[in-house]
């Protein structure tokens, strides 16, 4: 087992409501600020919630929100000139991963004299980061809590690895209701998503009893807010329960790692702007048959506690039961079984496989895999 170090931060704070009491949080660290968001939530109307508070704590700041094409360099460098030349005391970032990744990887480089790309090449950052408060709409996020930042480079459309120093990130507000707004199919796919992390968290070699016993309270939360309660006695609505699940899921992959799913997904996302959830939810199945021939307990566990296996099931038995209950939640919801579905052809596969086997998050995989491994893995998924 690897070793346990447990560094308390971020603070994070979840429940119902909290967006409200942003201004509150942002006053702690300054006046003057960055809002780093989803263009798509001034649509939906959540922009504004977040503002009103603001607003009324007398909080300055302005809109960065040009987030077309994912975390990349050429959006990072822009956000990046704009935040130095307001002067900002910190960044607020409202969105999914690509929103976070922007502000983390801004955070990251604010004070440092060098050069982004010097970043994205391996250098390690040397002062202080900006105070960065991260506000999820999404229930998961594989990095928020890790100690470096995935972004993609602009000069060749692949995965790079930013090295983030402590204390980058200051808060985290988990807010349920902003979940409210995403599609069925999309709650549907990022709850298997999200799965597929935990899972991926407690195979990983770098596991150890606390990361375990967070993925299993995880994988129990996740379960009654997917499949609901057989009682009375579980009464908290879904996307309470899916937020709770989600955060603890993300807390997990930090302490341990992401495994092979979140790997291909983010760098098949990087290259084509596929769905990360849609791929790691057609690969979740594959990944348990694959690592089932090395850590079938583990994974037995796992399907008695989401309740996928009945606890009298066989070590056998209960890994073919998990796999059929990811691949019927995939049909119930209409989601795509393959990924030849995601119009995505076998040769680009290829290309992403190879990006992935240049991370340094290979060495953490539950196993010794290279590239031609992680291929032979999405072409039996394809």
């Amino acid at each position: 087992m690897a070793d346990f170090i447990f560094k308390i931060s971020p603070n994070i704070v979840l429940g119902s409501y909290t967006i409200t009491r942003v201004g509150q949080y942002a006053q702690e660290y300054g006046s003057k600020f960055m809002l780093v968001i989803d263009p798509m939530l001034k649509e939906v109307g959540i922009a504004d919630k977040i503002l009103q508070p603001l607003n009324e704590h007398k909080i300055e700041y302005f809109i960065f929100d040009e987030i077309n094409n994912g975390a990349n360099t050429q959006t990072i460098e822009q956000a990046l000139n704009l935040a130095r030349e307001a002067h900002v005391h910190g960044i607020i970032a409202v969105g999914g991963s690509k929103t976070i990744n922007i502000a983390k990887a801004v955070c990251s480089t604010y004070h440092e004299v060098h050069g982004l790309y010097e970043f994205v090449d391996g250098a390690s950052p040397t002062v202080a980061p900006l105070p960065l408060i991260c506000i999820p709409t999404t229930m998961r996020d594989p990095f928020i809590f890790s100690s470096f930042t995935p972004v993609i480079d602009s000069r060749s459309n692949k995965n790079r690895l930013i090295k983030n120093k402590d204390g980058l990130c200051k808060l985290v507000l988990y807010d349920p209701n902003l979940s409210l707004t995403l599609t069925e199919n999309q709650t549907a796919s990022m709850s298997i998503e999200t799965l597929c992390l935990a899972m991926e968290s407690y195979i990983s070699q770098k596991a150890t009893f606390f990361s375990d016993m967070i993925v299993e309270k995880s994988i129990e939360v996740l379960g009654y807010a997917i499949d609901g309660s057989d009682t009375l006695t579980v009464t908290t609505p879904s996307e309470v329960l899916l937020t709770q699940g989600g955060c603890m899921a993300s807390l997990a992959s930090a302490m341990s790692a992401p495994g092979v799913a979140s790997l291909l997904a983010m760098t098949i996302n990087a290259r084509y702007r596929v769905s990360r959830s849609l791929v790691s939810s057609i690969l979740f199945p594959y990944v348990i048959e694959d690592a089932a021939k090395f850590k079938a307990d583990r994974i037995e566990k796992l399907a008695k506690i989401l309740r996928a296996a009945p606890e009298t099931a066989t070590t056998e038995e209960a890994v073919t039961a998990l796999c059929e209950y990811i691949r019927q939640k995939i049909a119930k919801n209409n989601l795509p079984a393959r990924l030849k579905d995601l119009s995505i052809s076998v040769d680009q596969l290829a290309l992403a496989a190879e990006d992935a086997g240049e991370l340094d998050l290979m060495n953490t995989l539950p196993r010794s895999m290279t590239s031609d491994d992680l291929f032979d893995l999405l072409k039996s998924a394809f």
